[in-house]
């Protein structure tokens, strides 16, 4: 007789994974990083316990797009008061105060809303800069462009923000 493993919250060993974004694309990132704060990755993956690492991705405003979504993929957002409605380019947003935001929200939208997202979603850094102050947990590197030859952008068809 089989039995399934079922992690209980206090069984759960969380990791530190380090990635740079320069020159990756975003979809493709996100949908990685999304993966490692669910824990999927993981044998022992249990869907309604957090099990996922800790994730800590640098150089968020070097991240790439392919085609023309850099200039034409618009982000609305309301400002709260009446009439307020905004919108902005991907490429803007990435040049802004905040370039983190953009790979925040691409891994928000592709993890199961509800309250465990919520406390999967703190377990994600993200840094515009190549700093970051997370030296003392020794983050492991995941080099994301050697997994598929998709996930960096290359070529010169492909348009960076």
């Amino acid at each position: 007789m089989k039995t399934t493993l079922s992690l209980k919250p206090a069984e759960v060993t969380k990791g530190w994974i380090l990635i740079d974004a320069d020159g990756l694309v975003l979809g493709r990132l996100a949908a990685i990083i999304a993966q490692r704060l669910r824990g999927k990755h993981k044998p022992q993956f249990t869907p309604h316990v957090d099990c996922g690492d800790n994730v800590v991705v640098v150089n968020a405003e070097k991240v790439r797009l392919t085609g023309n979504k850099a200039g034409q993929k618009l982000f609305h957002y309301h400002t709260g008061y009446a009439g307020g409605i905004k919108q902005r380019t991907i490429a803007q947003r990435l040049e802004g105060k905040n370039p983190g935001h953009v790979i925040t929200k691409a891994v928000e939208r592709m993890i199961t809303r509800g309250p465990l997202q919520r406390a999967q979603m703190k377990h994600l850094y993200v840094y515009g800069g190549g700093a970051h102050p997370h030296d003392g947990q020794q983050p492991a590197t995941l080099d994301v462009a050697s997994l598929n030859r998709k996930n960096s952008v290359n070529n010169k068809k492909s348009v960076g923000a």
